[in-house]
């Protein structure tokens, strides 16, 4: 992209660290940015590395929360602004963008006041649903409603703004992307299958996300008993660790199905999209736990550009990223019958299967390359941003 523009990017979240709201960040802003783009983010490991062959300038704070402060990342709040504000003075930035409504909102709102920019924030729907101390919504709310434009990665999540007040010509929906360089069908993976000892004939369920129970994993787990009842040589994989990860391990022997549940931790970025391709279903059955729910789901856009049938549960905005009975199943993440009967129907029936990848690696190619994002992100300068960004499949 030619129209390079100077941003001020606030957000505690970016690589080397794992994550959708990483990966995005970085994808677009080294994009649509340059070295006159100035990132301000949490250092971690790896990252001088990560940071000097990048083509935007980022600098790194140690954001750590203290416990005995009230609020407990009353630090991070000032070390953001005192850094935010001197690279402000410093260079001419065209918008500060936030990555998150807080703590990176609140920053970016007054950095921007002071430099006469506008403000753009990213709303990822489950800060929405969850922050519910009162103190903490009232500040969520009062800088969301003071922002110039909102980034929200879902029609649900764009709802869940209105219900604040925010008002609807502010609140643009750009989904997240995919890289469809890497993620894409027919990699190889026979050895990543030989490697948790399946056959030609096994069938693999596989799930990507961070072990928690809003993910629905354990309702995928209970599944595999009914499963083999039916027939099918069946095996479970998650790649991602988390709070979780006993309380799986504990089920699967239960279930008497631990040989057939394959705890993979981190894999490494080049073997991720070839999990994809081993696998037979992508599955992340999503329920609401606590309010607790799923904004979008960028893995199920990853799923799809690796040609994968997709299950996803109906909460949150997973609407947006799986169109129901095109791309993949949603289905009550909730209902443990539900789960199972997906997981048989698309285990069970080939051609629905290959129906439902080939739709959805069509529409990652039409709608969620990197590029598209970018070019959508870009684009919020001059406010012709369309409020959608899915493109429907008949």
């Amino acid at each position: 992209m030619a129209d390079k523009r100077r941003y001020l990017v606030v957000t505690e979240k970016f690589p080397p660290r794992k994550g959708g709201s990483n990966l995005w960040f970085d994808e677009v802003y080294r994009r649509i940015g340059d070295k006159n783009t100035h990132i301000v983010t949490n250092d971690q490991p790896g990252a001088g590395e990560y940071d000097t062959a990048h083509p935007n300038t980022i600098h790194r704070l140690s954001l750590a929360r203290r416990w005995w402060l009230r609020p407990e990342s009353l630090f991070i709040y000032l070390k953001l602004l005192l850094k935010s504000l001197s690279l402000s003075w410093r260079h001419p930035f065209d918008a500060v963008h936030a990555g998150r409504v807080l703590s990176e909102g609140f920053v970016g709102w007054l950095v921007a006041r002071l430099g006469g920019v506008p403000l753009v924030i990213y709303a990822h729907g489950e800060e929405i649903t969850t922050w519910r101390q009162p103190t903490k919504f009232k500040v969520m709310r009062f800088v969301y409603r003071r922002a110039d434009q909102i980034i929200a990665n879902s029609e649900f999540t764009r709802e869940e703004l209105l219900k604040l007040g925010v008002k609807s010509e502010r609140i643009r929906v750009i989904f997240p992307g995919v890289d469809l360089g890497r993620f894409q069908p027919g990699l190889p993976s026979t050895d990543l299958r030989q490697a948790l000892s399946l056959s030609s004939e096994s069938k693999l369920i596989l799930s990507v996300g961070r072990l928690s129970r809003r993910k629905g994993f354990d309702y995928i787990l209970q599944s595999l008993p009914l499963l083999m009842e039916k027939g099918l040589d069946i095996h479970y994989g998650i790649i991602g660790i988390g709070e979780d990860e006993d309380y799986l391990i504990a089920l699967a022997r239960k279930l008497d199905v631990a040989s057939r549940f394959h705890l993979l931790g981190h894999v490494s970025p080049e073997d991720l999209p070839r999990w994809y391709n081993a696998a037979d279903v992508f599955a992340m059955p999503n329920r609401a736990v606590n309010n607790d729910t799923e904004g979008f789901g960028m893995v199920f856009i990853e799923a799809a550009a690796c040609g994968k049938p997709v299950i996803a549960g109906q909460a949150g905005g997973t609407g947006s990223a799986v169109i129901d009975n095109v791309t993949g199943l949603r289905v009550d993440g909730a209902s443990l019958e539900a789960v199972g009967k997906a997981l048989e129907q698309i285990l069970e029936d080939e051609d629905l299967a290959r129906q439902l990848g080939q739709n959805g690696r069509t529409r990652a190619v039409e709608s969620f390359s990197w590029d598209e994002v970018a070019r959508k992100t870009l684009l919020l300068d001059s406010g012709v941003v369309s409020s959608t960004h899915s493109v429907p499949l008949k």
